[in-house]
């Protein structure tokens, strides 16, 4: 059973406990090493996808595509069209940047790690977010932070911007932030939303979220961030699991025999999560802090231009 807390905790004159403003602390110390991973990330990347086009207003051709029944006499391109016996549409390129809006969980159970040659699910979390911002900024789009910026901003200078944000309000966004789910702001109607997190909170909690997010007419990607020992329960025999976030301590003499039944609640809730996330608009990506963040980065880059096309 949970042991009952034997004294108040500790707090700061800011209302933070002293763990919540090491956490801060430890952030604000390690983005600049994050940074520049996250660059040579992106720039991994950027050799192998090419930037976010899509239809809309603009006068750069793009592409021909054959006359569908959705579209108007006006719309066919008659000078391709008579080169063929079929009729074709000429699509120009939009060009006004999207805006992509982006929030990385740094509350207490995004700590884990499950070995030491792996990084902390919040690292992973912010190494990924800085990393599609850089890549974002470098395709023209314009970024902000949700519950930190008022607007996006874009151009060279976009990813430093982001990160003096980040520090300067790693210790004022704890108490919200330890809530594990992004703060509830008013963003522009039809941006992108981009968030990173292990989701292991209530599935309840992500359904209002998501719902707040299609309201605003904001669709996105969710990237659940997970150790591989949190979805394989690799345990053996007696071990003692302490809850990150006021949960308690549970020992369990066996873990072999837990692993079936977590597997198949883990499974039942990342499918509610999904089918949450899908009604609002939003795709949910799953990603292993076992595995290369080049990999998990492309992955996100493919999924937002297929959302934005």
């Amino acid at each position: 059973m949970p042991r009952p807390p034997q004294t108040p905790p500790e707090t700061t004159d800011n209302g933070l406990a002293p763990g919540d403003v090491a956490r801060a602390e430890a952030m604000g110390e390690g983005l600049p090493a994050l940074l520049v991973a996250a660059e040579q990330v992106a720039a991994t990347v950027a050799q192998g996808v090419h930037g976010r086009r899509r239809v809309g207003t603009g006068e750069a051709f793009w592409q021909y595509r054959p006359h569908g029944s959705h579209d108007s006499a006006t719309a066919v391109d008659w000078r391709r069209s008579a080169r063929s016996d079929d009729l074709f549409v000429r699509e120009t390129e939009w060009e006004a940047s999207q805006s992509v809006w982006v929030w990385s969980d740094r509350s207490p159970s995004m700590a884990y790690t499950g070995g030491k040659d792996r990084p902390a699910k919040a690292d992973r979390a912010m190494l990924l977010m800085l990393a599609a911002c850089s890549a974002l900024l470098r395709g023209g789009e314009r970024v902000g932070l949700i519950g930190m910026d008022r607007r996006a901003s874009g151009g060279r200078a976009g990813l430093k911007h982001i990160v003096e944000r980040l520090i300067t309000h790693a210790s004022a966004d704890l108490p919200e932030s330890a809530a594990g789910l992004p703060p509830s702001v008013d963003l522009p109607r039809h941006c992108q939303g981009l968030i990173f997190s292990d989701f292991l909170g209530p599935v309840e909690d992500w359904e209002r979220r998501f719902a707040e997010f299609s309201e605003q007419r904001v669709g996105g990607l969710a990237v659940q961030v997970l150790d591989p020992a949190e979805e394989t329960l690799p345990f053996r025999g007696r071990a003692r699991f302490e809850g990150l976030e006021g949960e308690g301590d549970y020992v369990a003499e066996k873990v072999e025999t837990l692993r079936p039944g977590y597997r198949s609640r883990l499974a039942a809730h990342r499918d509610a999560l999904r089918h949450a996330a899908r009604s609002a608009g939003w795709e949910l990506l799953v990603h292993h802090t076992d595995r290369p963040a080049e990999q998990a980065l492309m992955s996100i880059y493919v999924a937002l231009a297929r959302w934005g096309g």
